[in-house]
């Protein structure tokens, strides 16, 4: 018996030898079920390769748009080579690599040169020497002050500054003897430390720049009522270009500013007195 509407007889290529048995008539596939088996699909479909197509590029798009976003890019040369995109001014605390100056007066740095650097330079090293203990001794101090000032600074300066440092009261007040050394058996420490320096202005031999430094002062010893301490300043110096190099014409001063303290446990007296006399000062340069 045969499923097929024709009863299975005839010549419709789905019969086999004439065997007198029934055979069932498979739906039309358009391919002979007892031939081979039908070949799996190579490819995609025109439908299936236009989807596909379309999310790679969607996705490239979306690559695209988020490098262009992030890099901060607005699309002008980025080669190595271009003169675009060399390097341009340090910042105020990054160092050059400029070599400090070879040259001395009185004990301090000298010689700087008549660039925008060599005025920062000049005005790092000049905190230092007018923050340092030699202000306190009365045979240092008018050295340090004809070194680092102009002439006619320097001549208005030192009564000023000799009243200040020859106080009574106020070498009593930190610590120091009338002669304006430490007790004995302690050591006396005011040192400078520059942070960073900045150009505020510079133009026509003048140049005023901005020094931030902490400053160490105290008394390092045993039973020193004022032991050596931490604080943070910001002295902007004036300075003019006279006989070849950077003198100090004036500067004022500020505090901070100032990061939080860190929780490190003080030193004690004798450690602090022997690092202050072993550790030497350095020559300060951009």
């Amino acid at each position: 018996m045969s499923l097929s509407d024709d009863g299975g007889y005839g010549g419709d290529g789905h019969r086999g030898p004439e065997t007198g048995q029934t055979r069932t008539r498979l739906p039309d596939s358009g391919v002979d079920p007892y031939g081979p088996g039908r070949r799996p699909r190579s490819g995609l479909s025109s439908r299936n390769l236009i989807t596909v197509v379309g999310v790679i590029v969607l996705l490239l798009a979306a690559i695209a748009f988020a490098n262009r976003g992030g890099s901060g890019s607005t699309g002008s040369d980025t080669s190595g080579d271009s003169p675009k995109n060399a390097p341009g001014p340090a910042r105020p605390t990054t160092p050059t690599g400029t070599k400090p100056v070879t040259t001395k007066n009185g004990g301090i740095a000298a010689g700087f040169p008549k660039t925008e650097q060599g005025a920062q330079s000049a005005a790092a090293n000049y905190v230092v020497a007018l923050s340092g203990n030699g202000m306190y001794a009365s045979n240092r101090r008018d050295a340090i002050v004809d070194a680092v000032y102009t002439p006619a600074a320097a001549k208005a300066r030192k009564d000023s500054l000799r009243k200040v440092y020859t106080d009574p009261k106020f070498l009593g007040r930190i610590g120091l003897k009338a002669n304006g050394t430490a007790p004995d058996g302690t050591t006396f420490v005011s040192r400078a430390n520059p942070v960073g320096t900045k150009t505020e202005k510079f133009k026509d031999g003048t140049a005023e720049v901005a020094v931030w430094y902490s400053l160490l002062f105290g008394i390092a010893g045993q039973g020193s009522q004022n032991p050596v301490a931490e604080s943070w300043y910001t002295s902007t110096i004036q300075l003019q270009w006279v006989n070849g190099d950077w003198k100090v014409a004036g500067f004022t001063q500020k505090d901070g500013p100032a990061p939080v303290g860190g929780d490190q446990t003080a030193s004690t007296a004798k450690d602090m007195s022997k690092a202050v006399q072993g550790f030497g000062g350095l020559t300060y340069a951009r």
